[in-house]
C-alpha cells in the first residue's frame, strides 16, 4: 500500500503554498499526477482554510475520478460527516476544526487497497473578524473594469491552456488586455482624484471561449471561484494590489456573482448533484450544443424574465416567481440552486476565504434578487457574524425606493444600490424643473422616501455604471454632470463614480455594452494620449477633473457630509436645495434645474442659518455667497456652499 503526501494547495489557486513558493497553472496538475495505486484526488475547495473562525465547521469539496466512494479519515480535527453526491467524481467532507492549530491537517482517502494522504493547510488569521473595517458613507467608490482600465508592463500576448480568446482593442466586445498590474500602477492617480475605495468588476477566472465577436471580458461568468483570471494576473498579484491600495489609504471591494457561474465551470459538464443548478433539465444528455458548437438550449431551458418585482410581490404567482429566481440569466450562465445547502455552504466559504486570503474591504454582490432570498440571507448573516464591521452591497435593480429598502430593512442586506436615484437623474437631466413633477422634482420625490430605509447612509448611489449608458450619453452637457455629481457627493449616501467620469468619457449601450466600457486613454501601450496626466487631458477634461477632484478631497473626512442631518426643500421656481448640518457646520447644495437663469430666494431658506451665518464658500471654485441675500444662478448652475 503506497502513501503519497501532497500539499492540497497544489491546485489551480495560484496562492502561496506551505512550501513557500508560488504555483502557476502547470503546478496545478501535480495534485492529480498520482500513480495508479493512489486515490485520484485532483482538487479540493477551498484550497486552504483558517483557524479561529467563530464557525468552526468546514466543507471540503473533493474532486477526483470515482472519489465519491472513498473512505475518509482525518487527524487533528473532527470528521462530522461525508456526503456522497450524485456524481461519482465528487465527495463532500464536513469537518469541525474547533481547537485545531495552524499547520497541516492530514486527510486520508481510501478506495479498496488504494490510499492517498493530503496535507491540507490550516492558516493563522491576520486579524480578528471584528477588526476588518468595510466601506462606509465616508468613502467614495471608484468603479472600474480591469480589462478596460490599464495594462501593466510585460502583459502576456497570450496564455496557453485557456479556451480560445484574442485581445483586440478594436472590438468592443472582445478582451482588450487590461490587468491587475495596470491598476496597481495607478494608485497615485486614485489619490490625486480623491476617491477612497476601488470596486473592480469581477477578477476571477472566466474561461469561456470567444463566440462570434463576444467574450466574457466583463468577468461575470465565473469558471473557478478560487482563481484570479490569469489574463488579469495571479492570486498573489491580487493580494499585492490590495496591499498597495491599503498603503495608499484605498479600500478594495470585490465583485462576486453567486446567482450563476460560467458555462465552462467543471460543475456544468459534471453536475455534483442533480439539483446543483436551477432548471438543469436541458443540460442532461448530449444536446447542449448545436452542430456549430454553440450553446443551444432546448425546450427544457428556462430563461429568467428579468422581472424582479415578483420576489417581493405579496400576490406573486408561482410561475412568475419561478421564472425570476430559477430561470437562467442567459444560456451561458448556469443558475446556481441556493436551496441546496451544499451549494450555499460552498459560496459562503468562498467569501470568507477571499476576505481572509487577500484582505478585501467589502463585497459587491451581483444580481442579488435573482438568487434565493433565504440562501442569500444566510450568507449575509454568516458574514455579519464573522465580520460585523465589514460591508456588502447588493445589486437590487428596481427603481422604486420601497423595493430597494425592503432588502435592507427586512431581508438583512447591509447596503443596497440606489437605482431610484439613478433612474430619476437619468430623466431629470433632460427636463426643465417645474413646480410639480419634472426635473429635480423627481429627485425630491424619491429621496423623501428615505424613511423606508433602515439606514439611508448605507445606500450606494450612482449616476452611471458599467450596465448603464454613460451619464453624458454621446453628447451630454458637462454642466449637467456637475449638478448630478454635486448632489451625489452631498446626499446621505455612499457615492459610486464610474471610471472616466472625471474626464467626461461618453457612450451609450444602443449598439453594444462595450461602448460604455471603453479603454481609459493612456492606460495601454501605444495610446495617443495619457489622460492620467494633466498634460494628456483636453482643456474641458481638465476642468472637470479639477472640479471633481476638489470636491472629492473636500468630502474626504468631512463630518458634516458623513454624520450631518439632512434638510431638502421642494424645488422652488426651478431651484433645488439640499442642506447638511453637523453642529454649527452647514453645507448647502444649490442646483438650478432649468436652462435659464434662476434666483436663489434667501428668505425661503432662512431656516438653514444661525444669525451669524452669512458668508458661504463654493467648495469647487472658492467663490463666496451671502445666503441672507437673493442672488442669481446661471443656467444649470451647481453650487456646493460651506460655512463652518
Amino acid at each position: 500500500m503506497k502513501k503519497t503526501l501532497l500539499c492540497v494547495i497544489c491546485t489551480v489557486s495560484g496562492m502561496m503554498t506551505s512550501c513557500n513558493k508560488s504555483m502557476d497553472t502547470s503546478d496545478a496538475k501535480s495534485l492529480s499526477a498520482l500513480t495508479e495505486s493512489d486515490v485520484p484526488v485532483s482538487r479540493i475547495d477551498p484550497t486552504d482554510w483558517y483557524v479561529g473562525l467563530k464557525d468552526p465547521s468546514l466543507q471540503l469539496m473533493v474532486y477526483g475520478q470515482g472519489i465519491r466512494e472513498a473512505e475518509v479519515t482525518v487527524q487533528g480535527a473532527r470528521l462530522d460527516s461525508v456526503v456522497r453526491p450524485d456524481s461519482p467524481n465528487y465527495l463532500l467532507v464536513y469537518l469541525n476544526v474547533k481547537g485545531a492549530k495552524a499547520g497541516t491537517l492530514p486527510l486520508t482517502f481510501r478506495l479498496g487497497d488504494k490510499q492517498t494522504t493530503i496535507a491540507y493547510q490550516l492558516k493563522e488569521r491576520e486579524m480578528k473578524g471584528e477588526d476588518r473595517q468595510g466601506f462606509t458613507n465616508a468613502d467614495v467608490l471608484y468603479m472600474l473594469m480591469p480589462d478596460r482600465f490599464a495594462q501593466g508592463k510585460d502583459h502576456p500576448a497570450h496564455i496557453d491552456g485557456l479556451q480560445n480568446y484574442v485581445e483586440d482593442r478594436t472590438q468592443p466586445s472582445l478582451r482588450h488586455g487590461g490587468d491587475l498590474k495596470g491598476i496597481m500602477d495607478h494608485m497615485a492617480y486614485f489619490n490625486e482624484l480623491g476617491v477612497t475605495a476601488l470596486w473592480f468588476t469581477p477578477v476571477l477566472e472566466n474561461n469561456s471561449p470567444d463566440d462570434n465577436g463576444f467574450s466574457t471580458y466583463h468577468g461575470y461568468a465565473t469558471t473557478d471561484y478560487y482563481r484570479v483570471d490569469p489574463r488579469f494576473g495571479t492570486n498573489e498579484q491580487y493580494r499585492q494590489l490590495i496591499d498597495a491600495a491599503h498603503q495608499h489609504n484605498l479600500k478594495v471591494v470585490m465583485d462576486m456573482i453567486f446567482n450563476h457561474c460560467g458555462f465552462e465551470h467543471p460543475w456544468v459538464a459534471d453536475m455534483p448533484t442533480k439539483d446543483w443548478f436551477n432548471s438543469p433539465q436541458w443540460l442532461q444528455g448530449n444536446n447542449r450544443r448545436n452542430e456549430k458548437g454553440e450553446i443551444f438550449p432546448n425546450e427544457k431551458f428556462l430563461q429568467t424574465s428579468y422581472k424582479l418585482t415578483p420576489v417581493l410581490d405579496p400576490y406573486a404567482s408561482e410561475v412568475d416567481l419561478r421564472e425570476t429566481v430559477d430561470g437562467w440569466f442567459v444560456p451561458t450562465m448556469p443558475d446556481l440552486n441556493h436551496r441546496n445547502p451544499h451549494v450555499m455552504r460552498y459560496l459562503i466559504q468562498n467569501s470568507i476565504w477571499w476576505i481572509e486570503t487577500v484582505g478585501i474591504d467589502g463585497i459587491r454582490m451581483d444580481t442579488y434578487p435573482y438568487a434565493d432570498a433565504t440562501g442569500m440571507g444566510l450568507w449575509m448573516k454568516r458574514l455579519d457574524e464573522e465580520y460585523p464591521n465589514f460591508n456588502v452591497v447588493g445589486e437590487t435593480w428596481v427603481t422604486e425606493p420601497a423595493y430597494t429598502a425592503t432588502w435592507q430593512s427586512e431581508l438583512g442586506l447591509k447596503t443596497v444600490m440606489d437605482f431610484a436615484f439613478f433612474d430619476r437623474l437619468a430623466k431629470a437631466k433632460n427636463e426643465e424643473t417645474d413646480g410639480w413633477w419634472n426635473g429635480f422634482n423627481r429627485l425630491y420625490n424619491s429621496i423623501c422616501y428615505d424613511y423606508l430605509y433602515k439606514d439611508p447612509t448605507r445606500v450606494m448611489a450612482f449616476v452611471d455604471n458599467h450596465d448603464t449608458d454613460r451619464f453624458l450619453g454621446n453628447e451630454g452637457d458637462p454642466q449637467v454632470l456637475r449638478q448630478a455629481l454635486a448632489l451625489l457627493l452631498t446626499l446621505p449616501r455612499i457615492p459610486q463614480i464610474y471610471y472616466g467620469t472625471e474626464i467626461l468619457m461618453r457612450g451609450t449601450k444602443e449598439v453594444t455594452d462595450g461602448n460604455v466600457r471603453r479603454d481609459f486613454p493612456g492606460g495601454f501601450p501605444g495610446d495617443e494620449r495619457d489622460a492620467f496626466t494633466k498634460e494628456g487631458r483636453t482643456e474641458e477634461e481638465q476642468e472637470m477633473f479639477h472640479w471633481l477632484s476638489g470636491l472629492l478631497h473636500w468630502r474626504n473626512g468631512n463630518e458634516t457630509i458623513i454624520r450631518g442631518t439632512t434638510t431638502q426643500f421642494c424645488p422652488w421656481k426651478g431651484v433645488y436645495v439640499v442642506a447638511r448640518r453637523w453642529h454649527r457646520n452647514v453645507v448647502v447644495t444649490i442646483l438650478n434645474g432649468t436652462s435659464a437663469p434662476a434666483t436663489f430666494e434667501a428668505a425661503r431658506f432662512a431656516e438653514l442659518l444661525d444669525e451669524d451665518q452669512r458668508q458661504f464658500v463654493d467648495v469647487p471654485t472658492g467663490r463666496t455667497f451671502d445666503l441672507t441675500k437673493d442672488f442669481e444662478l446661471a443656467p444649470r448652475e451647481a453650487l456646493v456652499l460651506e460655512w463652518k
